[in-house]
């Protein structure tokens, strides 16, 4: 068994860990090379890129199915992306939702017209 401080080198942190909440959403490039060739990469980060390239995965998903918990996972999609193996797609915020009300107040007005 690996401890998790061994599987990030002993960081606790990534510098695009910010981006990368519960519900992120990590896809796999497709151009990418075949990340089991790279020998630079431990079993976990193929792991990753392999479930991610079947289907995205939220980082939440990710750390249940490796049973790893949520802050190795972080460190190593930052590790991922900086090799440019996947990239993260964050949710839209709430706050910048279009409320239903409002486009259907702009849907009666045109009818208006």
């Amino acid at each position: 068994m690996v401890r998790p401080y061994a599987m990030t080198r002993g960081r606790t942190s990534h510098a695009v860990q910010h981006r990368l909440d519960l519900i992120a959403v990590v896809v796999a490039e497709p151009q990418a090379d075949d990340p089991e060739a790279d020998h630079s990469l431990s079993p976990e980060h193929v792991d990753i890129v392999g479930l991610c390239r079947d289907t995205p995965q939220s980082v939440a998903e990710l750390a249940a199915e490796l049973d790893l918990p949520i802050g190795v996972v972080r460190v190593l999609v930052g590790d991922l992306v900086d090799e440019e193996l996947v990239h993260v797609k964050r949710p839209v915020p709430p706050a910048e939702l279009v409320d239903e009300s409002i486009l259907r107040d702009v849907i009666d007005g045109l009818r208006a017209l």
